[in-house]
């Protein structure tokens, strides 16, 4: 699968540069919605820290799928869970380098190290959105993790289940590349999860974030 350039010549590389907002994704029909790029340019806090508790517990490596400017992988090696960041976005995988974490910048559906075998994998922030394809992310996610493996997502609250347009818009109007994006609650989330032999293990919420955790199961369930 092929990305557009989005995320790598856009306001979202000044935002990680600078660790500074206002930031959104624009939507085709001209909606906005907002990108907390102040949180994800700190350090690993609130809501975070579920995520981190429950991949320190697995003792395995963790796979950051999007991981931005690093937080996540930064606080997860600071535990001394060895954790592998993947973002396209190399101003995001520099910062990430910076703070002492280990990234590599590629697409989630390029060639990654130890496909089949990673322990647990994180898609925070927003990130089960990439490619605007859920179905074809989370067949991915299972690809990558080994059986019995840990999917960590975040999803966005109620019963939505959308595929939008958007661009990436900075606080002075300018918009990157137009792309696709997806936007699920938890129920779309595992239904979806389920086709590619992913099972729901657990699911919560902790300071208005929403997350569900689905486990590798033996294959893929056609519904």
């Amino acid at each position: 699968m092929t990305l557009t350039a989005a995320w790598v010549d856009d306001p979202f590389v000044d935002a990680v540069v600078s660790g500074r907002g206002p930031l959104w994704l624009r939507r085709a029909d001209g909606g906005r919605i907002p990108l907390d790029i102040e949180r994800w340019c700190g350090p690993a806090a609130g809501a975070d820290h579920g995520l981190l508790r429950r991949c320190a517990g697995l003792a395995e490596p963790v796979l950051d799928l999007g991981c931005g400017p690093g937080r996540l992988v930064t606080a997860l090696l600071a535990l001394g869970v060895p954790a592998l960041g993947v973002d396209l976005t190399g101003a995001a995988v520099e910062r990430t380098r910076g703070l002492g974490g280990v990234a590599i910048c590629r697409s989630v559906f390029d060639r990654l190290p130890a496909e089949g075998r990673w322990g647990a994998a994180l898609l925070a922030d927003g990130n089960l959105g990439i490619g605007g394809d859920p179905a074809a992310l989370l067949r991915r996610c299972a690809e990558l993790l080994a059986p019995g493996g840990l999917l960590l997502v975040e999803v966005e609250a109620g019963e939505l289940d959308e595929r939008v347009l958007v661009r990436v818009e900075g606080p002075d109007g300018r918009c990157g590349p137009e792309f696709a994006w997806a936007r699920l609650g938890a129920d779309a989330a595992v239904r979806h999860a389920r086709r590619s032999g992913l099972a729901e293990a657990d699911r919560w919420t902790a300071l208005g974030r929403r997350f569900v955790a689905l486990r590798k199961t033996a294959g893929p369930h056609r519904i």
